[in-house]
């Protein structure tokens, strides 16, 4: 699906017309991932009800097949009526479903017959309903498409601003990104990389330092002047510009959102298909879906990390950090701080062939997604919201 020429103009001059600070552009990408979100989760949702008609339909059908007696009568009951039928009785349910109808007013059909054709009459009224809800459903799920083309070309735009923004540093960036991949490939395991990175990549150490200062400061207040600093957190407008998680982490139990939307295929501690237990969780996406990040956090790495496909890791406090993977793209840097919701890459078309989506009977895009604490896997579902994600059992 291609936007207009005329559409991506408009949504070219909402950018420009933007404050281009880094606060406004930040904000803007938080409120574009949310929108994109949103419509891909109703694009899902339709996709659902989509199947759901079809399997129902298709029962229907197969029940009129089983009871071809039953129309027979109906037909034949019309017929001797002096009610010839027209060829287009068969075609459309609402059609066969005016000829049951009229037997049934009139008295045309046999005593015995007459509850099997009561039930015909119902089911075809479903199949007529039916036919009227996928009709509905498609209109709403074009409309949505076509929205959610919108909102990916307005992110990427705004993703193209921000990077401009941040020329001032490139030479930096390429140096540390160059010396981060590196030490992707020297390292033999996510804890051996994560350390690395957190030690050797210069930004990444300042921003670890800083957050580090932050839960300093948090620890050596009292119970009541972190209780205060909570509630100020919860009520007031978020500080855009903030360096450090505004929450501990422990505190964010049970309020985070799944990082794309998707489906719960593989949860911590279930067989991986490998002969080992899951160590994070794999979430089957819709292709070119878009991911966030799930809290505040700095990127302690992004990029290619072995089998793990696209992949970008969280330091989000208190000796926490979130491991995302399976990603085709990813639009963040090491030493970057990220806020709750801010986009930070995106799936790609099929699934990433590595370890942790191994003996996934699935070629949807799946993301990995593993929370680990003080170096250790940890399972990541009291973190979720009740609402985050559905399990299904695909594998």
């Amino acid at each position: 699906m291609q936007l207009s020429s005329q559409k991506s103009e408009e949504l070219r001059k909402s950018i420009d017309a933007l404050d281009k600070s880094s606060t406004s552009l930040r904000q803007a990408l938080i409120d574009s991932a949310a929108r994109r979100k949103d419509l891909e989760q109703k694009i899902a949702d339709g996709e659902k009800k989509l199947a759901d008609y079809g399997v129902r339909e298709d029962t229907i059908h197969k029940s009129f097949r089983e009871r071809r007696a039953v129309l027979a009568e109906v037909l034949g009951a019309l017929e001797r009526m002096g009610r010839n039928p027209p060829p287009a009785l068969l075609v459309t349910p609402e059609d066969a479903l005016g000829a049951v109808r009229t037997a049934i007013l009139l008295g045309a059909v046999v005593p015995g017959m007459r509850k099997e054709t009561e039930k015909l009459a119902n089911d075809l009224q479903e199949l007529a309903d039916l036919r009227k809800a996928s009709l509905a459903e498609r209109d709403q799920m074009v409309a949505s498409l076509k929205s959610r083309q919108e909102e990916e070309t307005r992110m990427d735009m705004l993703l193209a601003e921000n990077a401009r923004l941040s020329q001032q540093n490139n030479t930096q960036l390429q140096e540390e990104q160059a010396r981060a991949e590196a030490l992707a490939q020297k390292s033999s395991s996510l804890q051996g990389l994560i350390g690395s990175l957190e030690n050797e990549i210069a930004s990444v150490r300042q921003a670890t330092d800083q957050a580090k200062l932050e839960e300093q400061k948090r620890l050596k207040m009292t119970d009541a002047e972190r209780d205060q600093a909570r509630l100020n957190a919860e009520n007031s407008p978020p500080d855009k510009n903030r360096i450090a998680p505004a929450f501990s982490f422990d505190e964010l139990k049970g309020k985070l959102g799944l990082p794309a939307v998707g489906d719960v295929l593989r949860s911590f501690g279930d067989a991986d298909g490998t002969g080992h237990e899951a160590k994070g969780i794999v979430l089957a996406t819709a292709p070119a879906a878009v991911v966030t990040a799930p809290a505040d956090g700095t990127v302690v790495y992004a990029g290619q990390f072995r089998s793990y496909g696209k992949m970008a890791i969280l330091n989000t406090g208190n000796g926490y950090h979130i491991v995302l993977s399976g990603m085709d793209r990813v639009n963040v840097h090491a030493g970057q701080f990220v806020l709750s919701g801010e986009p930070i890459g995106a799936m790609g078309d099929k699934r990433v062939v590595s370890a942790a989506a191994f003996a996934l009977e699935t070629d949807r895009p799946t993301l990995y997604i593993e929370f680990r604490k003080d170096g250790n896997s940890v399972d990541s579902r009291p973190w979720w919201a009740k609402d985050a994600g559905k399990v299904r059992n695909d594998t």
